[in-house]
């Protein structure tokens, strides 16, 4: 399982923008007349961290069409809220899609001021698919054991055994789930989460998503605007890109993110002795990609597994001082052994991976059209390889398995909206996962929504991971719908970023770890 580093970073944020109180029906939800399912029975899970922690499960059905059909399980989680005043439940997810959300309702609740948690009942769930939900997707374990051929299709031999692999992949989720997959996306897990919010008893729920999370939080709220008290949406899919283009434009924000890990390596030469030129860097590490291509690292990290280690890096910025020291370590000492640590810590994947990824395909796969033709995939790639080199092959591989997925697809969910109360969207501007353009489509498409930006972040989440500029914004809505409006620009309210992460041996006296705890729950790809 992917362990996580901890994130060397202060707590100097800055607040911009005006701030007016938006009515958002503060007084507590009626429960519903008459819920058409069981409630959950909730039971004591409680961890370390969270030892308020509850668990249960619900039965929905695999296809709502057919209510009275198959019934499949959700896994719940919650943390009960105290205080005398009651705003219902608040659903929280963290994107994927495949991710599973049930420790997130514990950070969540951990992490909002406490008078402002002990108002919900904090909601987790395992999406359909998912973990602990049954049945749980696992289509071809051990699909991305090392070592993989090379992403960088450069032979007509390279080219087919990755293509081989996707089909593989896509034939094998086919044999297992057939039944399975054509309820597998978007629209079948918004329908749960309104069966979710049924079986709780509220007429309305509460709803806090980050990454591929706020695309089903939007999608939700498309489907029942009446039904919605409040909307978190963090680090925002661009809702006119599901999902091939959403894929194309990550390729090359994660170029920039990636060259500015590099350059931050540069800065820092003193304790990584790679050179202070951002570009000689840069040489250094496709040296690196070329060498291990030819000769894996401890025989397991070859270039598409390094690839796979760095990648997590364009997430969170926490993870550079562990990347760069492993990056150091093989190219000035010839020592694999950081760099083998660090595709374990970071890269590698395990049984829920495997799931996870499983999830990722039949949703994404489900969800919309994607291109049938190979060559289609083939040309846009190199296209922007010649751009963006450093993700693009490795992306275009692991989104392949769509060109020959075993069901048909939907189309997008148009989620443009002006039926719901005031929501409130964060987005840094350096996000890679979800480029920053995406916030600000969807900010267009919901009418009356607010937008708080991270100016000069990098990081994909960015609430409760330590910037106080950002907490307050999202506290304040969670207590009464209060949210920023500004004066007619992109943004209502504007934030500073955290300060960037110092060398391990740099290590500052204050030191935050909710920043790492995040992005353990977050995942990656989503």
């Amino acid at each position: 399982m992917r362990q996580r580093a901890a994130v060397l970073c202060g707590a100097a944020v800055i607040a911009a923008g005006t701030v007016a109180a938006v009515p958002a029906g503060a007084s507590a939800p009626r429960p519903a007349q008459a819920a058409p399912v069981a409630g959950p029975h909730w039971k004591k899970c409680a961890t370390e961290d969270y030892p308020t922690l509850q668990c249960a499960s619900l039965k929905v059905p695999l296809d709502h069409a057919r209510p009275r059909g198959r019934q499949i399980t959700l896994a719940l989680s919650r943390v009960p809220h105290t205080a005398e005043t009651y705003q219902g439940p608040l659903l929280v997810n963290p994107g994927g899609p495949g991710g599973s959300g049930l420790t997130l309702a514990g950070f969540v609740a951990s992490s909002l001021p406490a008078k402002v948690a002990a108002q919900y009942d904090v909601i987790g769930f395992d999406p359909r698919g998912v973990g602990r939900s049954s049945p749980a997707l696992d289509c071809r374990p051990g699909h991305f054991d090392p070592v993989r051929p090379d992403s960088l299709p450069d032979t007509p031999d390279v080219e087919q055994a990755n293509l081989t692999r996707a089909k593989s992949f896509a034939d094998a989720c086919g044999d297992k789930y057939a039944d399975v997959l054509p309820h597998i996306d978007t629209v079948s897990a918004a329908r749960d989460l309104d069966a979710i919010r049924a079986a709780l008893g509220s007429e309305q729920l509460s709803y806090f998503g980050y990454s591929y999370g706020t695309y089903l939080g939007a999608v939700y709220a498309k489907l029942h605007p009446d039904r919605v008290r409040r909307l978190v949406l963090d680090s925002v899919v661009g809702p006119d890109d599901v999902w091939y283009d959403a894929n194309l434009n990550q390729d090359l924000a994660f170029n920039d993110r990636h060259r500015a890990f590099l350059a931050w390596i540069a800065e820092h030469d003193a304790a990584y002795g790679l050179g202070t030129d951002p570009e000689r860097v840069e040489t250094a590490w496709y040296a690196m990609r070329a060498a291990l291509a030819k000769k894996p690292a401890g025989g397991k990290v070859g270039a598409s597994e390094l690839e796979d280690t760095y990648m997590p890096g364009g997430y969170y910025n926490g993870y550079w001082p562990y990347l760069a020291e492993a990056f150091a370590a093989y190219v000035n000492d010839g020592d694999t052994g950081p760099l083998v640590e660090a595709y374990d810590n970071f890269g590698a994947l395990d049984a829920s991976g495997d799931n996870g990824y499983s999830v990722y395909t039949a949703v994404e796969c489900r969800d919309a059209s994607w291109p049938r033709d190979w060559d289609e995939w083939r040309d846009d790639s190199w296209g922007l390889y010649e751009k963006a080199p450093f993700m693009v092959w490795n992306n275009a591989w692991y989104n392949a398995p769509c060109a020959f997925w075993p069901t048909e697809s939907r189309k997008p969910v148009d989620v443009a909206n002006d039926e719901l109360p005031p929501v409130l969207l964060f987005q840094a501007t350096g996000d890679a996962a979800t480029p920053y353009e995406g916030g600000v489509t969807a900010h267009r498409l919901l009418r009356g929504s607010s937008l708080v930006v991270e100016e000069g972040g990098g990081n994909h989440g960015i609430t409760l991971s330590g910037n106080d500029c950002l907490d307050e914004h999202l506290a304040a809505y969670l207590t009464d719908g209060t949210v920023p409006r500004g004066d007619g620009g992109v943004a209502d309210a504007v934030c500073a970023a955290l300060p960037e992460p110092k060398p391990l041996e740099s290590k500052a006296a204050s030191t935050s770890s909710r920043g790492s705890t995040l992005h353990g729950l977050l995942g990656f790809r989503g």
